[in-house]
This record gives structure tokens, sequence and C-alpha cells, in this order.
């Protein structure tokens, strides 16, 4: 049985994503050519190494801090999922907030994990006074089919520091 509940700083260090496997192979990819979306080949695996899980212990240390959101699935103590949402809200009239990440573990994938993942971020978002949540995501098809699934669609106002950063991400918004 998942168990999904609130993550706290203390937490938040290497030995929690012990048996985290944030491993992704990846084969097609959307791709915005001329203003028109189209599907590439574009094979990779995703993987982090520890210096990635530091910076990403080290952001995840930072949205608390600042009054975020960090939520995680655990299957046997062990974390298997994780989101985040920052809580300074941008975009004007738009209302976003960030949704900086969610994964889960390729062990869990398909289980409903990051679906329960991403309503507890809409819920916060809504508690927080936001209209929509903002995903600079990622463009793999598999990615996109499950933010599709969650109602997800072009951002109606793209996030420049999120295109500069990632230029191969899907700019998305999610109506609360």
């Amino acid at each position: 049985m998942i168990l999904y509940r609130n993550l706290t700083s203390d937490e938040l260090c290497l030995e929690l994503f012990r048996y985290f496997i944030r491993r992704q192979v990846v084969t097609k990819c959307w791709r915005r050519e001329n203003d028109t979306w189209l599907i590439k080949d574009v094979p990779f695996i995703d993987d982090w190494t520890e210096a990635d899980y530091q910076v990403l212990i080290s952001c995840l240390k930072n949205t608390l801090s600042s009054g975020g959101f960090v939520y995680g699935a655990f299957d046997d103590k062990k974390l298997k999922g994780f989101v985040s949402v920052e809580s300074a809200l941008f975009g004007g009239e738009q209302r976003y907030l960030d949704l900086t990440s969610i994964h889960v573990s390729e062990d869990m994938r398909g289980f409903g994990i990051g679906k329960e993942l991403f309503l507890s971020a809409k819920n916060w978002a809504r508690q927080q006074g936001a209209a929509k949540l903002y995903i600079s995501a990622h463009s793999s098809v598999e990615s996109q089919a499950f933010y599709q699934k969650m109602g997800c669609v072009e951002a109606a106002l793209y996030h420049q520091q999120h295109v500069q950063a990632e230029p191969f991400d899907c700019q998305l918004e999610c109506a609360l």
C-alpha cells in the first residue's frame, strides 16, 4: 500500500533517494518546429547522478524554506515518487504556481502514483490561491501523455527562465 505524505527538510538527503530509480528510456519526444508540434526520434536515457541528486535535494529544501509544497509517495517506507510546487505566484492574471518536479521511480510507474501526486499538487496550489499550475515538462511522448491525461495544455504564457534552462521542455499549464 502506498503512503502519501508531506516531506520535511530534515529528511531530504541522499539516503531518502536510495531506492528511487529515476531512469527513463526515451525514444520519441515532442519538438516544436516552425510553430508546429511534431514527434521526433530522440533516443536517450534520462538518469540522475549523485551530483544531480544533491542539486535536487538543495532545490527541494529551498522549496520548503520558501513556503512551498514537497510531497512524497512511499512503498514499504521507501520513497517511490515525489512532487514539488513553489509558493510564489507569477504570470499576472494567469495566477500560476510552478510545479517544479514530479517523478515516479521506474519500478513503480503505471500504478497511479503520478496521478495521486499531481492531484495533491493541484489541491495544494488551489489552497494557495493559484488559478493554474505551470509545468516545464519533459518532452518525451510518455511524459506528455501523462500531462495530457491530467488535463494539461500548452501554457498561455511561457516562463522564460524555464524556456532558457530547458529549451526542449514543453511549457504547460493546468487549470485548478
